[in-house]
């Protein structure tokens, strides 16, 4: 199973590939797409779709995971980065992948293990979880944190659903921070 995890952003969108087999993790490849922040709005969010895009068609993944947008003080910058992620949900969701959506301290919780960890913390982890991983960059880390999030999740959504039918899938998916994994299980299932 590929998967690629994406932290969205106007200026950069961190994204990371992984592969899992079981609860083997295996690294494939990171990066981020980049902006013009000299063009207008509408132009940057091509950027960023034809951008992603791009990530897709070269490495194919099955499935797809985001990173929730958080709430800033500054309510222009929350629009944007709105935007973006709207971008960043639409474009492996318009080439039929799962989407899994997880929330920053959801995140920090799977890969660190506390929901308050700072990026060192998660960067080292993701070297740990990735052997072969080199440092390329704060958001393409963030993205493969993502990937290993939603790696987790879904592994544990399909346990639930193999261990009790249809209704595991579901029940997996019902607590919070996990919608993710729930639409996974259900949309793998059909």
């Amino acid at each position: 199973m590929r998967l690629i995890g994406l932290d969205p952003g106007l200026q950069h969108t961190g994204w990371g590939v992984i592969d899992v087999e079981g609860n083997r993790l295996r690294y494939v490849a990171d990066g981020a797409v980049s902006t013009d922040r000299t063009r207008s709005l509408p132009d940057r969010l091509v950027q960023l779709f034809e951008g992603v895009a791009a990530v897709i068609a070269r490495f194919t993944p099955d499935e797809a995971a985001v990173e929730e947008t958080f709430v800033n003080k500054n309510p222009s910058s929350t629009l944007k980065l709105g935007q973006a992620r709207g971008i960043v949900l639409l474009v492996p969701a318009q080439a039929g992948l799962v989407v899994g959506e997880y929330s920053p301290n959801l995140i920090k919780k799977t890969v660190v293990g506390g929901g308050l960890a700072g990026k060192a913390q998660v960067q080292m982890m993701v070297k740990t979880l990735l052997p072969g991983y080199t440092f390329s960059g704060a958001d393409a880390a963030d993205a493969l944190a993502v990937a290993i999030c939603h790696a987790h999740h879904r592994e544990t959504a399909r346990r639930v659903a193999v261990g009790s039918g249809a209704a595991g899938s579901r029940a997996a998916g019902s607590g919070a921070g996990n919608r993710g994994a729930a639409r996974g299980a259900k949309r793998v299932g059909r």
